[in-house]
């Protein structure tokens, strides 16, 4: 355990990043509040501080039980962070899955353009936008 640690650096050893530079990139980018403000990537982190990470479409919240600054595999991420995310949230997550998914034949080969457009026209529809 440790006394301070670095936001990125903490988003990363609690597997919500795969990366600590993509976990830098998305404090820059003020996609990571935390208790609401938003963070630098060299910001420190607290016990019982309270994190929200946006990755469209879904916005994540999540309470920091204990202080960790090296990689943890996925069993022990429970012991450290609490997912606190409503459910709207998680389901907004489910479906964008679910509706990225284009199936393709095996052997079909690449889309053509015109397929290209088609798929295009139906991920940009208006009914499901970010």
């Amino acid at each position: 355990m440790t006394e301070n640690v670095r936001i990125d650096k903490y988003l990363w050893s609690v597997r919500l990043f795969k990366t600590r530079t993509l976990a830098a990139e998305a404090c820059e980018k003020h996609r990571v509040l935390l208790n609401d403000a938003a963070v630098k990537p060299s910001r420190t982190v607290r016990a019982n501080d309270r994190l929200t990470v946006k990755k469209p479409p879904s916005v994540y919240t999540y309470l920091v039980k204990a202080l960790i600054d090296n990689r943890q595999p996925a069993s022990k991420v429970n012991d450290y962070i609490t997912d606190t995310t409503p459910q709207e949230e998680i389901e907004k997550s489910r479906m964008a899955r679910m509706t990225a998914f284009v199936q393709r034949d095996r052997g079909a080969g690449r889309p053509t353009k015109k397929e290209r457009r088609v798929v295009e026209a139906l991920m940009n529809d208006s009914s499901f936008s970010k």
